[in-house]
């Protein structure tokens, strides 16, 4: 038991990162806004967050113009909701004990 922290993913360790995730997971797509506000986060933490998980490869952006207003959706990428299970299956183990 004492090396399974180490399958924990380090992407998730931020309770930020965590929270997008989450909430990625339970919606197709989510605005910039939408998840700001379930989070209840300032725009600039948000986006630093979300461009970590960017980099990762595990959020997906999309901009486009909504009439004249830029328009920014995230969704979790495949590998990004493999990597977040396989995080929340290590946590789950963690917490029973298992190996």
């Amino acid at each position: 038991m004492k090396h399974l922290i180490h399958t924990l993913n380090k992407a998730f360790d931020n309770r930020v990162r965590l929270g997008v995730m989450a909430v990625l997971m339970a919606n197709e797509s989510v605005s910039f806004n939408e998840l700001k506000d379930a989070l209840d986060l300032t725009d600039g933490n948000l986006a630093s967050h979300v461009s970590a998980l960017e980099k990762a490869g595990y959020v997906l952006v999309n901009k486009q113009f909504v009439g004249k207003k830029p328009n920014t959706t995230y969704q979790a990428s495949t590998e990004g909701k493999s990597a977040f299970q396989d995080h929340l299956t290590a946590l789950e183990k963690l917490l029973r004990g298992s190996a």
